[in-house]
């Protein structure tokens, strides 16, 4: 579903991603009160969410949106690498970043990697923003929440450390010495556990929790 106040940005959009073998596009909405009563009816599995629109912000349609349907990804569309009210949009729930002049092939693998869940860094800019978000929440970070973190196997914190350190499946199979399909099971096991919708909000929780430190290092 595409989410903007220009006509003309969500019918390029629309031309674009119609235009997928593997993907339709299920609606429109024109400020953030549409897209919250579309998404009821639609149930689409990813929203492409302007920020700055009237009515009801992005913000906060994300936030009604993520909260009520957490089957439904949304993926913010920004007009600047570092936009604060992006930033908002994660802590809303969103699971990934998009830049409104990426080029097609980006947009729509952004949108199908978001679908899938299966990686935290799509879009050209979603690593930095999310660096920048993660690093001024770890800044004081204490030790890691004992009693979510309890809940974890010691290979599920192996995961999650993993997640954070922004390691695709293939490559914590690798690491681990374990088929991606049983690194897959983990991956579910501990966003289940954690009660995260997704991997972005992984890597937040393992930042905010000290697990694992801006630039890689795990705690």
């Amino acid at each position: 579903m595409l989410v903007d106040d220009q006509p003309l940005i969500r019918y390029g959009f629309g031309l674009i991603l119609g235009g997928e073998e593997d993907m339709e596009v299920v609606g429109e909405a024109s400020n953030g009160e549409e897209a919250v009563a579309a998404a009821r009816d639609l149930r689409p599995d990813v929203v492409l969410m302007d920020v700055r629109m009237p009515v009801l912000d992005g913000i906060e349609a994300t936030r009604q949106i993520c909260a009520e349907m957490p089957g439904v990804q949304v993926v913010i569309l920004t007009t600047f690498d570092l936009d604060e009210y992006a930033f908002e949009g994660i802590k809303a729930g969103a699971s990934a970043f998009l830049l409104k002049d990426a080029d097609p092939e980006e947009l729509a693998r952004a949108v199908r990697v978001v679908a899938e869940g299966d990686s935290v860094v799509a879009p050209r800019v979603t690593s930095r923003l999310l660096e920048e978000f993660v690093r001024g929440s770890a800044a004081g970070a204490a030790p890691a929440d004992s009693a979510c973190v309890s809940e974890l196997t010691p290979r599920e914190v192996e995961v999650l450390e993993a997640i954070a350190s922004g390691c695709s499946n293939a490559e914590i199979a690798s690491r681990l010495f374990v088929s991606e399909a049983t690194v897959k099971t983990h991956v579910g096991r501990v966003l289940s556990k954690l009660g995260l919708r997704d991997r972005v909000h992984a890597v937040i929780f393992a930042y905010e929790n000290g697990l694992v430190r801006p630039g890689g290092r795990e705690g």
